[in-house]
């Protein structure tokens, strides 16, 4: 049975399946350079870029049905024909819908950091889905991050810099065009602590090190014999 997830266009919603031969093209092969944004909330940063440039096509993910509904609605009433919206999980449709290698930017701004131990697998980065976030990204493509939650942003920062093809710049000052959520807005007036990262990939997107050791360790584990009868 097809897993499907919702499409939101300038044109309207449509659902979007798993199975290429069925699903629209949200992705028509013509155009100019796409930009992901991984859970875009209310849609500041999308829509202002998608405003001012729209020889840019620009992918957003989000899975809270709110927000979705929200953007979807707005890029509808402004007719934004260079922005697609997908409702879903970034993981699943990074692993299974979206093209590879297609994005010159990814964009996360301030994701949820899951801090209790048994909610972190829900993170999206982490060394066994790493290499779905990059997969995205064209050759000299962009990962840029920020986050107020400065434990996980370290852990973030470890975890990017300990990949042997990642290049990470940290940006201590805010980026050149201002704050990119609504949550960066209101947290440069607190004065609060902003981790902010630029990441630059070498070659192609390839597990981490430590995603690859634990995916050997599991698979070593399954192929041990039983003892029970």
């Amino acid at each position: 049975m097809s897993r499907v997830t919702r499409v939101a266009t300038a044109q309207g919603l449509v659902p979007f399946f798993s199975e290429p031969a069925v699903q629209p093209q949200p992705f028509p092969p013509a155009g100019g350079p796409w930009e992901v944004e991984i859970g875009f909330g209310k849609g500041r940063y999308l829509l202002r870029r998608a405003t001012t440039e729209p020889e840019v096509r620009f992918l957003g993910i989000e899975i809270a049905g709110e927000y979705f509904r929200l953007v979807a609605r707005r890029i509808a009433r402004r007719r934004l024909a260079n922005v697609v919206l997908l409702a879903g999980d970034a993981q699943y449709l990074a692993g299974t819908i979206l093209p590879r290698g297609f994005a010159r930017a990814v964009h996360v701004y301030f994701p949820d950091p899951w801090p209790k131990t048994r909610h972190q697998r829900r993170r999206l980065f982490a060394p066994e889905s790493l290499d779905l976030v990059q997969g995205l990204l064209a050759p000299a493509g962009r990962l840029y991050f920020a986050t107020d939650f400065l434990a996980y942003g370290e852990e973030v920062r470890q975890l990017l810099e300990s990949h042997p093809g990642a290049t990470v710049t940290v940006h201590d000052t805010p980026w050149p065009d201002g704050a990119r959520t609504n949550y960066e807005a209101k947290y440069i007036v607190e004065g609060r602590p902003i981790l902010r990262l630029e990441v630059a990939f070498e070659g192609e997107a390839a597990p981490h090190p430590r995603g690859l050791r634990d995916l050997l360790v599991a698979a070593s584990l399954d192929c041990e014999p039983s003892d029970r009868g």
